[in-house]
């Protein structure tokens, strides 16, 4: 008979636990609207509903301030490299057309002397201008593009519905693993309560 008693409490136990960190993994995300409770006064909502705007506010502001800036996209896609491939690409141009514009009669050495000179100014001038180009492209775009209000923006436009199909699949297992672990603690308790319940009798 005590058996049966501790069994009982324990899967009594087993039963509640489980059944309360499943409500409360739903709670994360249910009621997606403020619903109010007739009698008490009382307002519920689902604590990520709830919270969408703040929430989007700080995956935000760490976006932008701990992973990812407009001045690091912005040097990713000009980098020294790209950089030396335009000026390339300007002088094999420039000499192109000196080639067809220049009379045929003019002598290579003279011609020679022109590219030699065209290529060292397109060097010089053309990197120049090509850095004070970028450096003025990231200020013009850092003034312009704000990533933690784009990220915000993101983040708010999303409906509820797909944000908990997104954390849901993502955390499937490790919301499986603390629904069984609401059980298992909760069997627990039952058995400690089975024998104090024993123990007092």
């Amino acid at each position: 008979m005590q058996f049966v008693t501790i069994m009982f409490m324990v899967i009594i136990g087993a039963v509640i636990g489980w059944i309360t960190n499943i409500l409360a993994i739903k709670l994360l995300f249910r009621p997606l609207r403020p619903y109010k409770i007739p009698l008490l006064n009382y307002e519920i909502q689902g604590l990520l509903p709830k919270r969408k705007a703040e929430i989007a506010s700080n995956i935000g502001k760490t976006v932008d301030e701990e992973l990812l800036s407009i001045e690091d996209i912005l040097n990713k896609m000009i980098e020294d490299e790209d950089k030396s491939n335009i000026v390339k690409a300007i002088k094999i141009r420039v000499n192109m057309i000196i080639d067809d514009k220049m009379p045929p009669i003019m002598p290579s050495t003279f011609k020679n002397m022109i590219k030699e000179y065209v290529d060292t100014v397109v060097e010089e001038e053309i990197a120049s201008l090509i850095n004070d180009l970028s450096e003025d492209l990231i200020h013009k775009a850092t003034a312009r593009i704000d990533i933690k209000e784009m990220v915000e923006d993101r983040i708010n436009a999303f409906e509820m519905e797909k944000i908990e199909d997104i954390i849901l699949s993502i955390a499937k297992k490790e919301l499986k693993h603390i629904e069984r672990l609401g059980g298992i603690l909760g069997g627990l308790i039952g058995l400690i309560q089975g024998i104090i319940v024993i123990m007092i009798r």
